[in-house]
């Protein structure tokens, strides 16, 4: 009988996630300089590619075979055409356009490069890099965050029957797109949407450009902190679970209980952990992003966010698969 050999050992893998930066690098360029948007309007060959987007031919053929060899183009001969998810979203022009979403990061590049450091660092705040938010800064956010979070609130409003519901808290509502969406498919829905001062000024005007300002209002404060409204059937919190500790988290969704008429439903949806906090990645690289912000935010698990809402006096709690290896949604009622 031959005895198996053991399996040799290299850095292949390790190399590749050391150089996985270069991908992301490859990936941003070629949104920045609109190389997908050039190829789906015909300028599919090295040369009409480096004409379209300023570049020479010799840098051109680097990008794209770089963009080949990472599955976001196809090659046939000397012509490339983008992947289907790169065509439906990262076409300039496009319905579904995302590229603002793919360089919302990118800002954090450096400080990503300072990660020891930063992990050294003993100061944190609640909010982090939040504390000094201007409103300058909420529009450069929301720029980046707004189209992703129309999907996102689509998806949710597909997801959750909220008809017969009159008024929808969302807090650390961004945009408003949760609120936007939702206002407009369930019909006599309201919302408020609850955030940071320079935030709320910002969701006033994506409000507007929606034509929504007759069903959506925004509020300005800290949900850690501010008197919520009263009165509300609905509370939605979405994407923000990491940048918040247990303890704030818990506060929250005990004061969301609070506000909550009985009846009333929650739904948290956020970047989880499974319950042995061994991935998904996605969320654990969410969580080590508050290091880089400074603030006091962790990845939380499934089960620990159930347990947040159970804790407070929310009944049925149960988890479903929002983003599959992205997002959860965890929700509850409000009994009586």
């Amino acid at each position: 009988m031959t005895q198996q050999q053991p399996q040799r050992l290299d850095t292949t893998r390790l190399q590749k996630i050391a150089q996985a930066y270069w991908e992301s690098a490859a990936l941003m360029a070629a949104v920045e300089l609109e190389v997908f948007t050039a190829i789906a309007h015909g300028g599919d060959t090295i040369p009409a590619v480096a004409r379209a987007v300023g570049i020479s031919e010799r840098n051109a053929e680097r990008l794209l075979t770089a963009l080949t060899a990472m599955t976001l183009l196809t090659r046939d001969g000397e012509r490339f055409a983008n992947a289907p998810d790169v065509q439906r979203f990262l076409v300039k022009d496009g319905e579904r356009y995302a590229g603002p979403w793919i360089l919302f990061t990118k800002p954090r590049w450096t400080a990503f490069g300072e990660l020891s450091e930063r992990l050294r660092r003993r100061e944190e705040t609640t909010l982090g890099q939040y504390t000094e938010f201007t409103v300058d800064d909420a529009r450069r956010y929301h720029a980046a965050t707004y189209s992703i979070g129309m999907g996102a609130a689509r998806l949710f409003s597909r997801s959750v029957d909220l008809a017969g519901r009159k008024l929808m808290l969302d807090l650390g509502g961004g945009s408003g797109a949760y609120s936007i969406v939702a206002t407009k498919t369930f019909l006599g829905l309201k919302a408020i949407v609850l955030d940071l001062p320079p935030v709320a000024v910002v969701a006033q005007e994506y409000i507007a450009a929606n034509d929504a300002a007759d069903r959506v209002s925004a509020m300005a404060g800290d949900f850690t902190t501010s008197d919520f409204p009263q009165g509300v059937d609905v509370v939605v919190m979405a994407s923000n679970l990491p940048q918040y500790e247990p303890a704030l988290i818990r506060l929250v969704v005990g004061k969301a209980f609070a506000a909550l008429v009985p009846g009333g439903e929650m739904h948290l949806i956020g970047e989880t952990l499974h319950d042995d906090r061994q991935g998904p990645l996605s969320a654990a690289l969410w969580g080590l992003n508050e290091a880089v912000q400074g603030s006091t935010g962790v990845a939380h698990t499934e089960g620990e966010v159930r347990s947040y809402l159970r804790d407070a006096g929310f009944s049925g709690v149960t988890v479903h698969p929002f983003v599959p290896g992205v997002l959860s949604r965890v929700t509850g009622r409000k009994p009586g």
